[in-house]
């Protein structure tokens, strides 16, 4: 194995602390392949925002002509749209199995890293959720208006803070020039903490399968970044698939339909990638407890650092953890499916136990770690 020199040599130290040279583990496995894959995401979704952002109009009445129109008139217009619309879907794929990883393998104890990386995520789903507003079709209008309403909640400022971001008393004009607004400037943010979050990586090296810093490390470049570029190739050959075989794929109907503020749709729910916050945002009786239980169902991952012991290996966790991790995972799929169901029985009970399940977890696991 290859041992880094610039442990003797203070020229080759500043060297070596490139990307091209950092010392990785050398038992990384394809599970830290989602780093490179989520920075590729995100050059993909601001090239192509930006693209769209120049034939796009904030409009109640004519951003769902302007997208049609572009979509089906402009040169590689649909093209364009698609890689967007579903390379959000592929960011939010790379990033929930980049922080299950993170989760299974005790990667938060990184405590600088995750906690970027944490807020990463939170402020990716915002231009998500204003992004996927702009089209103005009806299940995008009435999401906004459910969404948006929630911040009455808030004691004291809540319907004053909703009216200013309506803009007016209800979704209108001055809404969509906010949502754009915001849709086009959080990514340039994102970008810059995902730099925040690299140096941090480097400062601290990655965490592997064994949880342990002695395991024999190998310089980044070629052996691991020869494994980035062929997972990479990989996952745009079946994006790309996606995009020109299925794009509409991962859409809803409702996106077809122009916003109309008079008629509700009979079932709102947002894209996939939040139907499991939408599920225990629905999961509570109540309005102001289901706004907190939303916010906590990410602002919970903060937490992990804090509540859990090291361990000398992760390999080493008792059953008992590793149960609770894949649990934890199909009770975000099972609650990602019933947030896309009707809110009747049994989703209602099914979700509210499934909640409480999920919120367990966080509870639980580290009460099942070893000391």
């Amino acid at each position: 194995m290859l041992t880094p020199s610039y442990k003797k040599d203070p020229l080759n130290s500043a060297i070596n602390s490139t990307l091209v040279q950092l010392p990785a583990p050398v038992n990384l496995s394809s599970l830290w392949n989602m780093g490179s894959l989520l920075s590729m995401c995100l050059i993909i979704q601001i090239i192509t925002g930006v693209l769209l952002a120049s034939s796009y109009s904030p409009s109640m009445q004519n951003s769902s002509y302007l997208v049609s129109f572009m979509t089906e008139n402009s040169d590689k217009g649909w093209l364009i749209r698609y890689v967007h619309a579903n390379g959000a879907s592929l960011f939010f794929m790379c990033m929930y199995a980049h922080i299950g990883r993170g989760i299974y393998y005790k990667s938060y104890f990184m405590v600088h890293t995750w906690m970027a990386g944490v807020t990463i995520m939170i402020l990716t789903m915002a231009p998500a959720f204003l992004g996927y507003v702009l089209p103005v079709n009806q299940m995008s209008f009435w999401g906004a208006s459910v969404i948006t309403n929630l911040f009455s909640e808030i004691p004291y400022i809540g319907p004053d803070l909703v009216q200013t971001i309506w803009g007016g008393p209800l979704v209108s004009d001055p809404t969509i020039m906010r949502f754009f607004t915001f849709h086009f400037m959080i990514p340039f943010i994102i970008l810059a903490l995902t730099m925040v979050h690299i140096i941090y990586l480097h400062t601290t090296g990655s965490s592997n399968n064994l949880g342990v810093t002695s395991v024999k490390k190998l310089i980044f470049h070629p052996f691991l970044s020869m494994k980035d570029a062929i997972g990479a190739l990989l996952v745009i050959t079946a994006f790309l698939y996606l995009c020109l075989h299925q794009p509409l794929l991962l859409g809803d109907d409702e996106n077809f339909v122009i916003a109309n503020p008079s008629v509700t749709p009979h079932h709102i729910q947002p894209e996939w990638y939040f139907l499991f916050a939408y599920a225990i945002l629905r999961s509570i009786p109540n309005k102001m407890g289901g706004v907190i239980a939303l916010g906590l169902s990410v602002m919970v991952l903060y937490t992990l650092p804090f509540t859990s012991t090291p361990t000398k290996k992760s390999t080493n966790l008792r059953p008992l953890s590793k149960i609770l991790f894949w649990l934890l995972v199909s009770t975000v799929l099972a609650l990602s499916r019933i947030g896309a169901r009707p809110v009747e029985e049994p989703f209602i009970v099914t979700g509210q136990v499934l909640t409480v399940v999920y919120f367990l977890y966080f509870t639980l696991s580290p009460l099942t770690e070893e000391k």
